[in-house]
């Protein structure tokens, strides 16, 4: 495995060229927190979830199939959704053949996307621990080429283009509110900020895995349950990302699974944007109080990911 020490800006920003003609580079939105009942300051919304598969897994899911050698039997992974849905969509793309394992509490509409690419779908237990299992066990059957949802360097380094984007397109940012479950996107970002603006982490009180890991020096094993579990509930996060994070992310904020679907309710009213449970975690610790702004600070928060059919369009 690739040492933690080669995840760096010169790689992510090469990385990036690579994946750029297969992803999108997603917009910005400026608001004011006064939109959502908070005292008028401004934030900035980082539209992910408008990448290609509904989130920003694409961005890794390219990045593994383009400068990873691809065995004939294809590739496999391990997913509570987005990342099966990314990867089925980066193989559809590439005309490589994929097979992806979830568990059995991913959401409809993620099945469907990862149906929709062509993929083969298998379910594979209860969380996302038993389909990682039940994967890992496919690839030693068939000597598939695995790629993992977040403790691989190749996803780590595609989700940093997150990062390297958008300290260009909003360089006067001071804090980047990002949410976390195994940890690829936080890593990625965070590595590519290397201290140079505040990466603050939003968990579910229900799956703490960063709170957890950084409270016993290590990666260890959290509760994995509440809203947002096909997302953000992988058990512990990775080892590659757990060095960046201790290093570059100043701190981590939990929320509660009501402060989600207060904060998806909130982008869909004030904004018309649609989020998951996941997607919408990060801006729910501004919501709730949970992270406060100082006056004057600029704040950031990633939108990750679409995937739900919490909107619906029959009426």
């Amino acid at each position: 495995m690739t040492a933690t020490t080669d995840i760096t800006r010169e790689r992510i920003a090469s990385t990036e060229a690579v994946i750029r003609p297969h992803i999108r580079r997603t917009p910005l939105l400026a608001a004011n927190l006064a939109d959502f009942g908070l005292p008028s300051a401004p934030v900035t919304f980082k539209l992910e979830m408008l990448q290609h598969s509904g989130s920003f897994k694409a961005r890794g899911a390219f990045a593994n199939l383009l400068l990873r050698k691809v065995p004939e039997a294809g590739i496999v992974a391990a997913s509570g959704g987005n990342h099966g849905a990314a990867v089925a969509y980066a193989a559809q793309q590439l005309g490589i053949p994929a097979t992806i394992f979830v568990p059995e509490i991913t959401s409809p509409a993620k099945a469907e996307r990862i149906r929709g690419y062509g993929a083969q779908l298998m379910i594979g237990g209860a969380r996302y621990a038993d389909a990682l299992a039940a994967s890992e066990t496919h690839v030693a059957r068939t000597g598939a080429l695995a790629v993992h949802a977040y403790d691989q360097a190749e996803t780590l380094l595609g989700q940093g283009s997150v990062g390297m984007e958008l300290e260009q397109d909003a360089p006067g940012i001071d804090t980047l509110l990002v949410a976390v479950g195994g940890g690829g996107l936080i890593g990625g970002i965070a590595a590519w900020y290397r201290g140079q603006t505040r990466i603050v982490a939003v968990e579910p009180e229900q799956s703490p895995t960063l709170h957890a890991a950084f409270a016993a020096g290590a990666p260890t094993d959290a509760p994995a349950g509440g809203i947002a579990a096909d997302s953000l509930a992988p058990r512990r996060v990775g080892q590659l990302m757990f060095p960046i994070a201790r290093a570059h992310v100043e701190r981590t904020v939990l929320v509660t699974d009501d402060a989600i679907q207060q904060a998806q309710a909130a982008l869909w009213s004030s904004l018309r944007l649609v989020a998951e449970p996941g997607g919408a975690a990060a801006f729910a610790a501004l919501l709730s109080g949970r992270y406060r702004p100082s006056p004057g600070e600029r704040v950031a928060v990633l939108v990750c990911g679409a995937n739900t059919i919490a909107v619906n369009f029959n009426s």
